[in-house]
């Protein structure tokens, strides 16, 4: 049923989008969110490694060590200051969107994050900037563009903003001394056939320590108010990621087209901390492995609201499941005990966990894995939790998170509908053939 509603979905061929008029150029209306009333769209996803001739053993490296690389940062935000954001680099995520900014409109592509809320692209003039595939944005050639100031309540959202000549400045750094800063501003986006007025972003000037990374910048979908569902003003999105190596590109609904899908059983309640509220915590009580349910209190898996420590988020740019040690090491040992085959070292591929295969592998069996959710169980595919990155090894997808929170990875949410409605706090899932036509 999923799958079918889905394919239905795709071939919608009218967006939905309504532009109240606007009656003065002036910027002093951007205390509040821009006047696009947006009622539904799409957009396609296209894997950050999509059409570069890699092998699967490739993909599966570059995509974990991305994900490594993010957990370290992810790991920093949790323990750093207040004013630190450490989920923005432009190469720390796994989708990419095609959009284009400005008047006229400058076509670029920027990351997909969940994780983040900062919709930010890099802008001349740049004192330092990593290299992209498309020029930089001038907002001096762009007649939609305007400065954001001070008294903007989307400034003053900013983790630690600064004012210059009343225009709002910014800068998100990281616990490993990478930085992006620059101005604020609002300005024209467009996905497709739709644009969006007045979208307040973050004109990256001086972006240090960043490298090569995939894309111009950063589509922040995260809880905060500087994300694009918040601007949007819409509180249902949602995504159907193609696995891994496929040359099918994903998708994002936002809005009324998320509306639209008939949201599956299991479902989990959706948390917010009041230390991270950009994080989509989701509510896990327990796992099992086969037709065993592993001795896990459920408290391994559970927010403290008092620290912001613990808890568990699902994550559209971490490649792996993480889960807190203890809870991990309970997982990697029941597989062990099911499963009898020699355990190989699976490091050099960024595995913890491998298995040797016979010759003959068609009928190996692989243990079910379930998660116990507060709103049902979830029952993972085994392609979603064990890969072969070369002929004759299965490995586990998953691994051990240092910092004291769980995270739900986006290779156990391939082939997934997964529906985000902050509206009712729930997060869905159903089984579907994401990219199918």
């Amino acid at each position: 049923m999923a799958s079918s509603l889905y394919s239905f979905l795709l071939a919608l061929s009218t967006v939905y989008i309504f532009v109240a008029p606007t009656h003065s150029t002036s910027r002093t209306a951007l205390n509040h969110r821009h006047e696009a009333k947006v009622t539904g769209f799409q957009i396609m996803l296209e894997h950050v490694d999509s059409g570069k001739n890699l092998t699967k053993f490739q993909l599966l490296e570059r995509a974990i060590e991305r994900g490594s690389r993010r957990l370290q940062r992810l790991k920093a935000m949790l323990n750093g200051p207040s004013g630190v954001e450490t989920s923005v680099y432009a190469g720390d995520g796994e989708y990419l969107m095609n959009l284009s900014i400005g008047t006229p409109a400058q076509p670029f592509s920027a990351i997909m994050d969940t994780g983040s809320d900062l919709i930010w692209t890099q802008c001349q003039p740049c004192t330092q900037c990593f290299n992209q595939s498309t020029p930089i944005f001038n907002p001096q050639g762009s007649s939609s563009f305007s400065t954001l100031p001070c008294s903007s309540q989307l400034c003053q959202a900013l983790p630690s903003p600064t004012c210059s000549n009343n225009f709002c400045q910014y800068t998100y750094g990281y616990g490993d001394g990478s930085e992006t800063q620059g101005s604020m501003g609002t300005e024209t986006l467009t996905f497709g056939s739709v644009s969006i007025p007045n979208t307040t972003f973050g004109c990256g000037e001086n972006n240090q320590g960043f490298g090569q990374g995939n894309g111009a910048g950063l589509v922040g979908m995260g809880r905060g108010p500087l994300s694009l569902p918040s601007q949007l003003v819409v509180t249902k999105f949602s995504y159907c990621m193609t696995p891994i190596g496929s040359s099918t590109p994903s998708t994002l609904l936002l809005g009324s087209l998320a509306n639209s899908v008939t949201a599956g059983s299991p479902n989990t309640t959706l948390i917010q901390s009041s230390q991270i509220p950009t994080f989509y915590y989701i509510t896990l009580n327990g796992l099992s492995v086969g037709s065993t349910r592993l001795p896990i209190d459920p408290s391994a898996f559970a927010l403290n609201s008092n620290n912001g420590t613990g808890g568990i988020i699902i994550d559209s740019g971490t490649t792996l499941t993480y889960f807190v040690n203890n809870a991990y090491q309970s997982v990697r040992q029941e597989f062990i005990s099911q499963i009898n085959l020699p355990v190989v070292n699976g490091s050099s591929s960024g595995f913890d966990l491998c298995f040797q295969t016979p010759s003959d592998a068609s009928n190996l069996q692989i243990p079910t894995f379930v998660m116990h959710f507060d709103g049902g169980d979830l029952v993972l595919p085994s392609e979603n939790y064990f890969i072969s990155p070369s002929n004759g090894q299965i490995c586990l997808a998953m691994g051990s998170s240092s910092q004291g929170m769980s995270i739900f990875g986006n290779i156990q949410q391939q082939n997934m509908l997964v529906v985000y409605d902050t509206g009712n706090s729930v997060v869905s899932f159903a089984s579907a053939q994401c990219g199918a036509s």
